[in-house]
């Protein structure tokens, strides 16, 4: 394995899945892509939006400053910097995209040439996601690459 993509996502559980991954990677000796991707501007301008590392600066600014997918790419780069920075290793790579989540995921993989993708699964729900899918399940559903699914579901 020589590539592996992390995608993170805008849960607060995103600095595990890129420290799990880019772990793994490390051991193998891959080159590291960080990946997210902006699929819905609202969801960034919501009273409901949850911070993460490199968003929670941007509450502050009026919420139809963040509708524009150039902002909100810019502010994903941030993000990343921001976990590539926490990982301590400026050879990774960092990449913002916007579209259908699980699609875009897939593109870059191709893209990059990655041989590993790696996600986290943060579902509450089993049988939601057995209804109406999640990311993770789409990547999973069709992809040819090799998928390791960090979980990321609070124990009680």
């Amino acid at each position: 394995m020589k590539k592996v993509l992390i995608a993170l996502d805008y849960d607060p559980t995103a600095q595990m899945v890129a420290e799990a991954g880019y772990d793994l990677a490390k051991s193998m000796g891959a080159e590291v892509t960080l990946l997210h991707v902006v699929s819905d501007p609202v969801f960034y301008s919501s009273s409901d939006y949850s911070p993460i590392m490199g968003f929670s600066g941007y509450l502050n600014n009026d919420p139809l400053q963040l509708n524009t997918m150039e902002v909100l790419k810019s502010a994903s780069l941030n993000f990343l910097a921001k976990s590539r920075n926490h990982l301590g290793d400026s050879a990774i790579h960092i990449d913002a995209e916007d579209g259908d989540v699980a699609d875009t995921i897939l593109k870059t993989a191709k893209k990059i040439h990655a041989d590993l993708i790696v996600m986290g699964s943060h579902s509450h729900k089993w049988l939601e996601n057995i209804v109406m899918g999640s990311v993770t399940g789409e990547v999973l559903k069709h992809t040819t690459i090799p998928l390791y699914i960090i979980p990321t579901k609070k124990h009680k």
